[in-house]
């Protein structure tokens, strides 16, 4: 049964997949259908925060299974109403509008930045961006990415849409006085566009910048959140106070699940009719992103994170002295990593490639950029184990290259 050629017949070509058919998945690994194993370093795109199967992430997906899988928006739904207290409670002690994805989440946090616009009768419109962010692929969210190869020709809406650089404070408040924008959406490490951290520096300014102009501040945290970093959210490392916070990916468990948190201050733009959706929040991704809380704050593995996270960036960092004509020095936050590569693009793919066969699964974006997004139960042993097929995998690639 060729599963590949099946895909390549029934399924848009929206992806460019690697020749990989995934039977299950335990622990921090995934396993093909021949029963190989390999250590999962990209966890579904950042959204298996704790791993494949976790017994907590299971046992919540039994009970609430049991129960119901959806009953829609017009009863008390539980599992959504515990969930949104505990993300408000962490954050920003506002509401929550719930979606089933980050694109979901950012068409809902550019409505809602309209509305907070016209509830303030002021002449304030548009959003700024930074270049070479990511704030997803919908419509309404393609004109906020400022990467020419997602939003290329598609048709676009007609709100208004600032890009700047990022770290540069002085093009950021040139376009705040001269166009007047309602709001400043950035991701504190942009994902897609390279795994660059934002300096706390940059962060503060650009809030404050915001606060003096009467501005919303809005962090998309949708790669960022659910301790990737090593905080709950990013914002927190540089001690922020946003006014709309957009999650995504790890908050399910596994499942699509989405949504903004809103300060209190405009947690009340939202009137029956003005957005909505059939499916979320899904009871079940709500028990699920509740089970991942659980584990992430109650069993310690936010903080434990922390520590195997650093021992990953040292592991990185000799890496990279080892192999200098191939690697730049690592950037990111936590278990969110970029490893810029002086490779060509076609030898990056074959590094990726060559770490798949050794059973270690990598991602890479920008190109030339590999990116690693391991789960938060990632263990030092692992790291070893990583560090020692990419030595051989980059020992390989440099005779290629040298050659």
């Amino acid at each position: 049964m060729d599963w590949i050629a099946r895909d390549n017949a029934a399924i848009m070509g929206t992806y460019g997949r690697l020749p990989l058919v995934i039977d299950r998945g335990e622990g921090n690994y995934l396993i093909d259908e021949n029963g190989k194993s390999y250590l999962d370093l990209i966890t579904g795109l950042a959204v298996n925060v704790v791993g494949h199967s976790h017994p907590e992430v299971i046992k919540a997906l039994q009970e609430q299974g049991q129960k119901f899988l959806h009953i829609s928006n017009l009863y008390v739904n539980k599992p959504a109403v515990e969930l949104a207290e505990q993300l408000s409670e962490a954050t920003l002690g506002g509401k929550v509008f719930f979606a089933n994805s980050g694109a979901e989440a950012t068409e809902a946090a550019v409505k809602l930045i309209h509305k907070w616009s016209m509830a303030q009768k002021t002449a304030k419109r548009g959003i700024v961006v930074l270049k070479n962010s990511f704030h997803g692929r919908t419509l309404g969210a393609l004109k906020l990415t400022r990467q020419k190869g997602v939003y290329q020709d598609f048709p676009k809406h007609d709100l208004p849409v600032y890009e700047v650089e990022r770290e540069n404070v002085d093009e950021l408040r040139a376009v705040i006085k001269k166009n007047k924008p309602a709001a400043l959406l950035m991701e504190p490490v942009l994902g897609s566009g390279g795994v660059i951290p934002l300096s706390h520096s940059f962060l503060q300014e650009a809030q404050a910048l915001c606060n003096q102009e009467g501005m919303l501040f809005c962090m998309d945290e949708i790669q960022t959140g659910m301790g990737r970093t090593g905080k709950l959210f990013a914002y927190m490392h540089a001690d922020l106070s946003p006014d709309v916070v957009l999650f995504a990916k790890g908050v399910g468990g596994g499942l699509p699940l989405g949504g903004i948190i809103v300060k209190q201050d405009w947690s009340g733009l939202f009137s029956p009719g003005d957005h909505g959706t059939t499916f979320a929040p899904s009871p079940l991704s709500c028990a699920l992103g509740l089970a991942v809380l659980r584990v992430l704050q109650q069993q310690g593995v936010l903080t434990a994170s922390q520590q195997t996270a650093a021992y990953l960036h040292d592991t990185l960092t000799k890496l990279q002295r080892e192999f200098p004509n191939i690697l730049e020095a690592f950037r990111g936050k936590g278990m969110m990593i970029g490893l810029p590569t002086k490779l060509t693009a076609e030898n990056t793919k074959k590094l990726q490639q060559m770490m798949m066969e050794q059973g270690v699964l990598i991602d890479v974006t920008q190109q030339t950029i590999v990116r690693l997004l391991p789960p938060l139960t990632l263990t030092k042993a692992e790291v070893d184990t990583f560090a020692g097929h990419f030595r051989n995998a980059l020992a390989e690639i440099d005779g290629v290259v040298a050659s």
